[in-house]
């Protein structure tokens, strides 16, 4: 496959995932405070089941299109801190990693039922923060220098 095809796919799932997570903490976080608990179960109930059978598809693309892009870039992997651009995608691929963990571990929460509401909002912007980062790596390893 094509690095730029790779690059499309990996930019595309990165935009459809961090657009669900903005969308549960910048937006539904407010709207869950405005409308009555009993709904709002039935919407959080409704969105959870979409947003798992599409995210799993999303995660798929996203990580299988960002392991072929580092395939790509595996010279300047294999020494890291010689560039800014390799030091740059090793920390954006040990930040991806982590939120690969994280959503397993919140996985593993839910379903042994200790996640609790503060706990599933907490871990949820962290998860963006650590998203957040990744995109300014990803900008930053094409106009970043050192």
């Amino acid at each position: 496959m094509s690095y730029s095809l790779l690059h499309l796919i990996h930019l595309l799932a990165a935009i459809f995932f961090i657009g669900t997570l903005f969308v549960e903490v910048a937006l539904l976080s407010r709207v869950r405070r405005q409308i009555e608990p009993q709904p709002m179960q039935l919407v959080d109930k409704a969105i959870s089941a979409r947003s798992r059978v599409v995210l799993h598809w999303v995660v798929l693309f996203v990580y299988g299109a960002g392991i072929g892009l580092a395939w790509y870039h595996r010279q300047a992997l294999a020494n890291p801190f010689s560039s800014s651009f390799g030091t740059m995608l090793s920390l954006k691929i040990l930040l991806a990693i982590g939120v690969f963990f994280t959503f397993g571990m919140v996985a593993m929460l839910l379903r042994s039922g200790r996640m609790t509401p503060a706990r599933y909002r907490r871990i949820h912007w962290a998860i963006f923060a650590q998203m957040i980062g990744i995109v300014v790596l990803a900008k930053g390893m094409f106009y970043i220098h050192w």
